[in-house]
């Protein structure tokens, strides 16, 4: 039998999270957290890159038939592999930026091994097959996540973890109630199978509104509008990398992408959850930013532009699976589904680069509030030019990554007959300009504070994870949109979600 690299995926961090704590009471204990973590990561991305050599991977747990009702599967596609990327990628620079940065908190034994556990559920996410499993991965993920937010242990961050538990808590419970709907009225939990048997029975009354109830649990988890009340008070009072995985990486793999999944590959495209995804990220869009253009507070700032920026990512699904459903040209649906993708993609890089600069501002001066800054480039030079580089990605300034996501997006709006997105779009990006102009002028130019003389920049091993960040934002503009990396990375996961009738017949082999 052939030797299948899936479970590792999920062995390795959860296997790391566990062994982790073994050393807690053992001499240079932190070292040791500092190896198993960089290692394990480390050993992701590897795993993650060999990936791109198969079009499709699939395993069945235990050898079960792929007809069987109780069958699990761990499948990889397109989309998985994207997501996959994004993952472990942005882990690997988060790891090496925590080493320096957590010697200030508590033990970094238990923070690295609730940061494994989070790897965990996310990759067990993108790669099962199985509702109920997505389930489970997805709790995972965000028990960790509430405990890794709270770490800090001050009065601002358990407030805030509290409120991210409950919303969080509500938001799996419409999950499980919708998953449990589909086991009522078909009799099957894995994807691929309820695919199937959408597209010959058709969809109930009952799957329509497990639908729902996954629009809001799944949109409370991507955090979109008016599900988002949780995020603006969870990701600045979290250490600065884990605000880093929260926006860049979790609440995509927790909200976004099983959003895509479901309903471009696991219910049939409908024109009713195009037109609910597309009003979604078009409200999500306008107003994550009109709230952070007025935020004084950096990491308080960047949180709304995490819902401004996902709302471009669902804004294009939604465009997308418009055109789709009501059989217009599949060149405009792909190119919509090509620019939802690409800009996840390079919100991962710009997002988790921007709020590392951030914790490398407050980590040196103290401070997260912008009027308490400036020029700080000065004293800080690798920080300040990795800031810069983050906002003019965000901002859609070309030649960076961020602006040419931002422009196929809204071509394929135009292209798919809806002038008024496309003009959204448009303002909202330059809104987003309006909010990092000021982020530069109050926090790296100016004349430098006399309290802040002697600050210095960060220590290597932090400047390492936001330089790896960087060169992605400046080259994944370019790389992702050329060959061989777009025919290798970008256009399978395209096509994941454009032939949507394919994925039951890939996975069960029909």
């Amino acid at each position: 039998m052939e030797f299948s690299i899936l479970p590792l995926l999920v062995a390795i961090p959860l296997g790391a999270a566990f062994i982790l704590p073994l050393f807690h009471r053992v001499k240079r204990s932190a070292k040791i957290a500092d190896f198993v973590s960089i290692f394990s990561a480390g050993m992701l991305f590897v795993l993650t890159l060999s990936l791109f050599e198969d079009a499709r991977e699939i395993l069945w747990v235990g050898r079960w038939s792929p007809k069987s009702v109780v069958g699990i599967s761990l499948y990889v596609d397109g989309l998985s592999r994207l997501l996959l990327l994004i993952i472990n990628t942005v882990s690997l620079a988060v790891v090496l930026y925590s080493v320096q940065y957590m010697v200030r908190y508590t033990s970094r034994i238990l923070y690295f091994s609730l940061f494994m556990l989070m790897v965990a559920g996310m990759n067990g996410v993108v790669i099962t097959g199985d509702m109920f499993n997505l389930f489970v991965f997805l709790e995972i993920a965000s028990i960790a996540s509430y405990a890794l937010v709270a770490f800090g242990c001050e009065s601002e961050e358990l407030e805030a973890s509290f409120k991210y538990l409950i919303l969080g808590s509500i938001a799996s419970t419409f999950v499980l109630f919708g998953i449990g709907m589909l086991y009522n009225q078909t009799g099957f939990l894995n994807m691929a199978q309820l695919s199937e048997h959408f597209q010959t029975a058709g969809v109930s009354r009952l799957a329509v509104m497990a639908g729902c109830f996954f629009i809001v649990g799944f949109g409370l988890k991507g955090a979109m509008v008016p599900f988002h009340a949780w995020l603006p008070d969870a990701h600045p009072s979290a250490p600065a990398p884990i605000s880093a995985m929260l926006s860049g990486v979790l609440i995509k793999a927790l909200g976004i992408y099983a959003l895509a999944r479901l309903f471009l590959n696991v219910y049939p495209v409908s024109s009713a959850f195009g037109t609910i995804m597309m009003l979604l990220g078009a409200v999500s869009m306008l107003i994550g930013v009109l709230m952070a253009v007025g935020q004084w507070d950096f990491k308080r700032l960047l949180a709304y532009h995490s819902i401004s920026q996902m709302g471009y990512v669902v804004l294009a699904l939604g465009v997308g699976m418009g055109v789709l459903s009501r059989g217009g040209s599949t060149v405009v649906a792909g190119l919509a589904l090509f620019g939802g993708l690409f800009h996840l993609f390079n919100h991962s890089a710009f997002k988790s680069l921007l709020f590392l600069s951030s914790g490398s501002i407050e980590y040196a001066t103290g401070t997260r509030q912008l009027k308490e800054m400036g020029g700080l480039r000065k004293r800080m030079p690798v920080t300040g030019v990795c800031c810069r580089i983050a906002s003019l990605s965000i901002a859609g300034i070309p030649p960076f990554n961020g602006f040419w996501s931002k422009w196929i997006i809204i071509i394929a709006a135009f292209l798919a007959g809806h002038p008024w997105l496309g003009a959204l779009g448009v303002l909202v990006a330059f809104l987003t300009l309006v909010s990092f102009v000021k982020v530069q002028r109050y926090a790296l130019d100016g004349e430098l504070p006399e309290r802040y003389r002697n600050v210095r920049e960060v220590p290597a091993a932090m400047g390492l994870g936001m330089i790896i960040l960087a060169l992605i934002c400046v080259a994944a503009g370019v790389l992702l949109l050329t060959p061989p990396l777009k025919s290798l990375i970008m256009e399978p996961a395209r096509d994941a979600l454009l032939k949507t009738s394919e994925y039951a017949r890939l996975v069960l082999g029909g």
